[in-house]
């Protein structure tokens, strides 16, 4: 049976392999491409309206139980480049 996640923007149900892992480094969320680095993760899909939904509903923070910094909020580049990336595929 393989694993379902959850997705911070959207809140669907979908399988793991689909969505991208989030992490908190630094106070920042960061994309976990490889899903193996250590601590709490969240999960997020491809899709810039789940992105933005996120950041608008500060999901971040909530389910990575970390305070993540209004600024990196703002500057979501690296997950926002992974999403672009995968969009296109």
């Amino acid at each position: 049976m393989e694993a379902v996640r959850t997705c911070l923007g959207c809140r669907q149900r979908a399988p793991r392999p689909s969505l991208l892992r989030v992490v908190a480094r630094d106070g920042r969320a960061v994309a976990d491409v490889t899903a193996s680095l250590p601590g709490r993760g969240a999960w997020l899909h491809p899709d810039p309206g789940c992105l933005q939904a996120a950041v608008q509903r500060k999901a971040f923070s909530r389910a990575l139980r970390t305070v993540i910094t209004a600024e990196s909020l703002r500057d979501m580049s690296d997950l926002q480049k992974w999403i672009d990336l995968h969009m296109d595929n």
